[in-house]
This record gives structure tokens, C-alpha cells and sequence, in this order.
């Protein structure tokens, strides 16, 4: 992508002003984006982004440029302007490169650059028809297909050199069913760190039909009543609750400035000994693994939680200087734009010993949140407001008629307290996360669980 000596030359550039640390972060991105609507494709763009970022450390500070100008000109300016930002005595001694090709863990097959756009196209029909043919009340389909591959360089003063190749492939559809007086809209979205493969081997009679079942069901739900209830969370995507409202207060971007309610809490019980929280990159194709962070380094299984006590937290490695900690391969960015920071991977609640039937049966009146949705989050206080995509009631430990239009209002780290049953069929959903060093393929993880007590929000006539 560039040669060593050129990369070399444009760390000691950036070390000019007394840095202590440069780091070069080189990408090459091939990226394609269709959207099928109406059965037809009504959007298609592809495209290529090519980037390098430098960034220059002095103890805590630190300084970002970037630019698309790979000349030596271009490369060796864009360091100055770094090095600018930096005012230190610090002479530091490159050390020589050693060069490493990251290991990989995710099998890639094909990659989507060989891939025709007809088969993609293929692919995207069946899905909607299979949405569109599921019920008389289902009016629209939307179907979309991204594929990227993403190859990078990352190389330091500390001698670092790995180069990486990074694909991800998504399909998500979203079904909208009808009548005289309502819409809704049913959603489903998986993704893996894999390649056309993906998309052959996806269960689209499953994905498609549930996008369309949660449209229908909603369409013919009544508006959820309000209140405090106990709330069972079913698995797979039911784990963004807990990567917002808890997960981002375990990474060190908010911890090391202090701004997270589990700061200064390690060794503390924040949860029920039936509670263990993990992060993991390392689990094979799955959409939020990775080979290496964006600094160069190794993911790993990363216990934030066991049994309740916290251990650790998401570090990166600026944020360990500042905490005097390890990083823990969990440097993340959306591309050379940003500068790294923590981030989570593959974020979730291991498996407990209770069935989601045994949950279900113990369960006298609550509320059953099969899919949950979109929310915001205050990381420093844990607070966050969700929505519900699919709901129903639960009576007498059965779950009983649908109801939409349900949100959840809670507060992270007292809701975490105050899981008192967890399933054992853990499951993942892919989804989308955004923070200071951009958007980033993230996987959202549980077992079905109950929390004894949640404000549900419901519509407005109900309240």
C-alpha cells in the first residue's frame, strides 16, 4: 500500500516537535451499496476511498491529520501539520519495522469485488418476494444489500507493521404492511465478516419472512399500556440495551475522563452473579470480529463482567496511558477520517441456566420484548429511553396479545442490577454503532432475559 521507507520517513516527520509516539494508518476501501424497492433496484453505488491518517502522541495529548494525497509531498505535509500540534523535548528513537501480515481468523471465500451485481440483485428479489408474498397487507419491501472490503496498513514508531484485509456483507430488509388506517414497518438485518458466501448460505425464508410477520403483527397490535413492569428481553438484538447503556460506560473513552457511571468501580459486584458481560472479537466471521484493531493489535475475549464484579474495561491506547492499563485490542475507527479510540466488537451476556420457557412460565404479568429497537443513551449516567419493535403482553406466565408503540425508560447500570432470570440460548444481531471515532459494524448479544422492573412507556391514550 505504501513502502516502508516512505512510512518511515513520514513518522519521523511527525516526531519533528518532541512527540513521544506516531502511528500511520493507511486504507484502501472498495465499498458497493445497492437498495431494491418496489421490485426493482432503485439505488446503486460503488465506490473506492483511499486515505492515510497520521496521528502524534505527547504523553496524554494527541494530535490527528489526515488526507487522500499519497504523494511523499503530500504524505510528509500532512505529518508537519501533526507535528504542529505537538510541543515536547521527547527524542524518540523509530525502532525498525517489523513487518507482520495479521492473522487470519475469518475464512473469506469470496470476495465481492469478483461478484457479479446481477447475483447480488438475485439475491435481493428473492428476499422481497418471499417478504412480499407473506401476507395481503404487506405494501412495500425494501431490500438492501452492502458488501466492503477494506484493506489497511498500520505502522508505529515502535515498530510496527501490519497490513490487514477486513470484509463485511449485509442484507437487511424491511417489510411495511398496511390497511386503511395504520402502517407499520417489520425490520431484520443480518451481517457477517464474510463475503458473497454470505449471501448464498442466508436463510432468506427466515430473515424475510420474520421482517414481514413483525409488520403484520404490529399492524393488528393494540397501543401498549404504560407503567412499571417486569420485562422479559428475548436474545440476539434484545443485547443493544445492554451495549448502550452499559457497554459504552465500559470503554475507556468515557472512563478515562471520568465521564461513566462503571468508572473506578473494578472489583466493585455492579450486577447479579448471573450477569457475565463479554466483549469478543475474536469469534470466527462474526460481524463485528476483527483480524486487528486500528491500532495493530490482537482482539481478544475481554471478561468486562463475571459473575456480577467488574474487571476491566475496553481500553485503547491512548486512553490506557492516561489510565495506566494494557490496551485490550479494542482500538476502533470507521476509517483513515478518524482517529481510533475504545470500542466494543462483539458485545454480550453469557448464557445463564434458565430456558426462555421456564422465564415465560415465571413471569405473572410483564411485558415480552421480542425485538427491540433503536434508542438513545447519556453515558455518563447510564440513562436511556428504548423502542420496543415487537411486544406483547405476558399473563399468568404465558404471553398473551401484541402491543406496539412500547419504549423502555431506565437507567443502565440499575437495570443491570436488576436482571434476575437469564436464558441459555445466547444469540447475536448485527448492528451499526456511532461514537467519537465513527460508525462501526458492532454485534449486539444475550440470552432471552427478565429484568424484574422497567418503566414502559406506551401511547399516549394510554396514559
Amino acid at each position: 500500500m505504501l513502502n516502508q521507507a516512505l512510512v518511515q520517513d513520514v513518522i519521523h516527520e511527525a516526531l519533528t516537535t518532541g512527540g513521544d509516539f506516531a502511528e500511520v494508518f493507511v486504507e484502501d476501501t472498495f465499498k458497493d451499496s445497492l437498495l431494491l424497492q418496489g421490485g426493482r433496484i432503485d439505488k446503486s453505488l460503488s465506490g473506492r476511498d483511499f486515505g492515510v491518517g497520521i496521528r502524534v502522541y505527547n504523553g496524554f495529548h494527541s494530535a490527528y491529520t489526515y488526507t487522500t494525497d499519497f504523494s511523499r509531498e503530500g504524505l510528509l505535509k500532512t505529518a508537519r501539520h501533526a507535528a504542529q500540534a505537538i510541543n515536547g523535548n521527547t527524542q524518540v528513537n523509530v525502532q525498525p519495522f517489523q513487518h507482520e501480515q495479521a492473522p487470519v481468523i475469518h475464512e473469506i471465500n469470496q470476495l465481492p469485488q469478483s461478484v457479479e451485481k446481477a447475483r447480488k440483485v438475485n439475491v435481493m428479489k428473492n428476499a422481497a418476494d418471499i417478504a412480499g408474498n407473506y401476507h395481503d397487507s404487506i405494501s412495500q419491501v425494501r431490500v438492501n444489500l452492502l458488501d466492503e472490503e477494506q484493506n489497511v496498513l498500520i505502522a508505529n514508531s515502535d515498530g510496527k507493521f501490519v497490513e490487514d484485509k477486513r470484509v463485511h456483507s449485509r442484507m437487511s430488509i424491511a417489510a411495511i404492511a398496511s390497511n386503511e388506517h395504520d402502517m407499520e414497518t417489520g425490520f431484520y438485518g443480518p451481517g457477517a465478516v464474510q463475503g458473497f458466501e454470505f449471501f448464498e448460505n442466508l436463510d432468506l425464508n427466515h430473515y424475510a419472512k420474520e421482517a414481514a410477520r413483525i409488520a403484520v403483527t404490529n399492524l393488528g397490535a393494540d397501543p401498549c399500556p404504560s407503567g412499571k413492569f417486569p420485562v422479559i428481553i428475548d436474545n440476539e438484538f434484545g443485547g443493544v440495551i445492554f451495549h448502550e447503556a452499559c457497554g459504552h460506560g465500559l470503554e475507556a473513552t468515557s472512563v478515562a475522563k471520568g465521564k461513566s457511571a462503571f468508572a473506578n468501580k473494578v472489583g466493585e459486584q455492579v450486577a447479579p452473579d448471573i450477569v457475565t458481560y463479554i466483549d469478543d472479537g475474536t469469534i470466527p466471521n462474526e460481524w463485528g470480529s476483527i483480524n486487528v484493531d486500528d491500532e495493530g493489535n490482537k482482539p481478544q475475549k475481554n471478561v468486562l463482567i463475571e459473575n456480577g464484579i467488574l474487571k476491566g474495561y475496553l481500553v485503547d491506547q491512548l486512553n490506557g496511558r492516561i489510565m495506566d492499563t494494557e490496551p485490550t485490542g479494542s482500538g476502533r475507527r470507521e476509517s483513515y477520517r478518524y482517529a481510533p479510540t475504545s470500542r466494543m466488537t462483539n458485545t454480550y451476556i453469557a448464557p445463564g441456566e434458565s430456558t426462555p420457557e421456564e422465564i415465560i412460565a415465571n413471569t405473572e404479568h410483564g411485558i415480552y420484548a421480542r425485538y427491540m429497537g433503536g434508542g438513545s443513551v447519556n453515558p455518563a449516567t447510564g440513562d436511556y429511553n428504548f423502542a420496543i419493535n415487537e411486544a406483547y403482553l405476558v399473563k399468568n406466565g404465558k404471553i398473551d396479545k401484541p402491543v406496539r408503540g412500547a419504549t423502555l425508560i431506565g437507567n443502565g447500570p440499575k437495570t443491570l442490577q436488576t436482571v434476575d432470570m437469564v436464558g441459555n440460548n445466547l444469540g447475536h444481531g448485527a448492528g451499526m454503532c456511532g461514537s467519537l471515532s465513527g460508525s462501526i459494524p458492532v454485534n449486539v448479544g444475550q440470552p432471552t432475559l427478565r429484568v424484574s422492573e422497567i418503566t414502559v412507556g406506551g401511547r399516549k391514550e394510554d396514559a
